[in-house]
């Protein structure tokens, strides 16, 4: 019988796509903001989609719809914990319990409880095991009636080809062979058409009249600017290089192409976090830039469900 998942944090589809590829059925997607709810609901036609507040919601709903699930998916919204947000909270502990963001990954953790699959995966950035964060998750999830596991995997060593660091909890080890090759820029983007020919989510992406002025004197992996983490600085609109790997790809930052005077598409951005051509997203343009940029990628999500695939016919 064909293993199912449920997504708690559907956004594009990006953590699902990875599953559907290594064999699963996606039964059901829970996804508040309502461009990306469109764009997972027709990404996943046999799904259901559910455009709701995770806490709004209770384990028993989730069950009704589709009774229980084999696996348990999810990324909370990070924004509480990464070090690119200079106005997260100071103290780690309240990051978690009194950011109302960070206050998602306790649902994300409550329904799991509620359901009770066989496996889950939650995903985040590697900032959420800071400082006594680690130690908290671990009390709650075993409130849940989990022991858990902190996984902490390169997006870069399963065929992405751009870096993330991303830690994905879980009541299994998850440690993937990893790829024998990485996978550069210039492949990922290699045999898409000229923007504006009608590919889909290829269109031209316009910037200030300033910023297209410098853009041609941005030399291979130097950057238009910088902007000021909770940390240090990070680098915007840097112009990617062909044979090597792109910087992390989030929904806020815009990449030089490595070539051309210009800026990536968002279908040039879906490449570089190993999303498939057919695999449309829905919204306005930063809406799609931000769908991308806030998903697992898609080699990396189907190199994790492998291994939990690998667990469930073990059990």
């Amino acid at each position: 019988m064909t293993p199912s998942v449920i997504d708690l944090f559907a956004g594009g589809g990006g953590f699902s796509e990875g599953f559907r590829e290594a064999g699963f059925n996606v039964l059901l997607g829970i996804e508040h903001n309502w461009s990306a709810a469109r764009t997972f609901s027709s990404n996943f036609p046999n799904a259901i989609t559910l455009p709701r507040d995770i806490r709004e919601l209770r384990g028993i709903d989730v069950s009704r719809y589709v009774g229980d699930g084999d696996v348990v998916i999810g990324g909370p919204p990070c924004e509480a914990f990464t070090t690119a947000n200079p106005n997260r909270m100071k103290d780690p502990l309240d990051r978690l319990y009194l950011d109302e963001l960070g206050q998602l990954t306790l649902h994300f953790i409550r329904m799991v409880g509620e359901l009770h699959p066989r496996v889950f995966v939650m995903e985040n950035v590697a900032a959420i095991m800071e400082d006594g964060l680690l130690a908290a998750l671990r009390r709650e999830f075993e409130r849940a009636g989990y022991q858990v596991f902190f996984n902490v995997l390169h997006a870069e060593d399963y065929g992405t080809p751009s870096v993330r660091r991303r830690v994905f909890i879980s009541n299994i080890e998850i440690n993937p062979p990893k790829a024998r090759k990485i996978v550069t820029v210039g492949e990922a983007l290699a045999g898409l058409p000229a923007p504006d020919t009608g590919f889909p989510n290829h269109e031209s992406v316009t910037v200030s009249s300033s910023k297209m002025k410098r853009i041609p004197n941005v030399p291979w992996g130097a950057s238009l600017y910088k902007f000021r983490g909770a940390k240090h600085l990070h680098s915007n609109f840097v112009r990617l290089s062909m044979n090597k790997l792109a910087p992390t790809v989030m929904g806020s930052v815009r990449f030089i192409h490595p070539i051309e005077d210009r800026i990536l598409t968002v279908r040039e951005q879906a490449r570089l976090m190993g999303f498939p051509d057919s695999h449309v997203f829905h919204g306005s343009k930063d809406e799609q830039f931000n769908q991308v940029g806030e998903a697992v990628p898609v080699p990396l999500a189907r190199a994790i469900a492998s291994i939990v695939l690998r667990t469930l016919e073990q059990v």
